[in-house]
């Protein structure tokens, strides 16, 4: 079988989101592959809906039927336990892709000899094919065979992990898996993966669409999603340790982990509209202190903050109480002049 689509679903039923994911799914201009759909025990029609499809697509659809919400990285786990493609790719259910999106990928991986292949993706705000706001994603200046000083530059911009196909022998032989039970997976798992990469080639075109709306994981800051950020980037340093990667890569490890167990989590919880706690952000002081005491030296650091976080950092790590209340200060008053315009 050439390809294996991975999609887990957890309640996606709602306003069309499901059917129009898989829709783009069945209608691939590419032959022999199939469509893996985990449903990661939801509670609304999502499963009644994936077994419609499989009664009408007997031959390309394959449905399990998880009792345990595992999320998104362990709804991947077992589609890849399943999966018989020679590629396989992963899709979010409130996503969808261009008709051509697995073709385009899978020819460029064939002729160049690549083991991954990537594309741009767009944000849309409805349901349509027309082209949105257009990331990158990755960049084509990362392709080509991955070198010790190519895979450092990966490191620093993995890109999304549904935005790209994998050679199935990549996955199996490697052992490679997402962490489960937590949000932000890929936070883990991209630059673990990376690692194994032999070969990365690009399509420089937006053929995946990355639908924005209120309930996205990315939309929605709470403690708990908060909490698995923190989950993710300890796992993430565990599995390059274990893994024999660490010292090799540990000027990128340490500002990856800045970015992910720190940057992208403080300023994020401190956005919270109620139910921030002082000592949620101490343990990640703590924390930053004993693994990367001096991250602020790392020549990587700040490159995707702004002099304002840059600042607030400093004082973080000098009084993180006194960053505590006047950070929630700043969006306090922020949110009242917001509210008053």
């Amino acid at each position: 079988m050439k390809l294996s689509i991975i999609v887990p679903v957890y309640n996606m039923a709602a306003d069309g989101k499901l059917n129009y994911c898989l829709d783009s799914l069945v209608n691939q201009t590419i032959d022999d592959y199939e469509i893996i759909a985990v449903n990661d025990a939801s509670t609304d029609r999502s499963l009644e809906i994936l077994y419609d499809y499989q009664n009408r697509y007997p031959n390309l659809f394959v449905v399990i039927d998880g009792k345990v919400n595992k999320h998104q990285g362990g709804a991947r786990n077992e589609g890849i336990k399943v999966s018989k493609g020679e590629w396989i790719g992963f899709i979010d259910a409130d996503d969808w892709i261009a008709p051509e999106y697995y073709e385009k990928l899978i020819r460029k991986g064939e002729e160049t000899g690549a083991d991954v292949v990537g594309c741009k993706y767009n944000l849309v705000h409805s349901h349509t094919f027309e082209v949105g706001e257009v990331a990158e994603g990755n960049s084509p200046d990362q392709c080509g065979e991955f070198d010790h000083e190519k895979r450092k530059r990966f490191l620093q911009n993995g890109g999304s992990m549904v935005t790209k196909v994998y050679l199935g022998s990549l996955i199996r032989d490697n052992h490679l898996t997402f962490p489960e039970g937590i949000f932000y997976e890929d936070n883990c798992a991209g630059p673990v993966w990376s690692m194994y990469y032999k070969h990365f080639e690009y399509v420089d075109e937006p053929l995946y669409y990355y639908y924005q709306h209120d309930t996205s994981t990315v939309h929605t800051i709470t403690e708990r999603r908060c909490e698995d950020r923190l989950v993710a980037g300890e796992t993430m340093i565990r599995e390059l340790k274990d893994r024999g990667f660490f010292d090799e890569y540990k000027t990128e490890i340490e500002n990856l982990f800045t970015i992910t167990y720190y940057t992208n989590t403080v300023f994020s919880y401190m956005r919270m509209k109620k139910g921030r706690k002082y000592g949620f952000i101490k343990r990640i002081k703590k924390k930053m202190a004993e693994e990367f005491p001096d991250f602020q030296k790392n020549p990587y650091y700040g490159r995707y903050m702004d002099e304002e976080q840059k600042a607030y950092t400093d004082l973080f790590m000098r009084n993180s109480y006194a960053f505590y209340v006047k950070y929630k200060l700043l969006w306090f008053y922020r949110d009242l002049r917001y509210k008053n315009k």
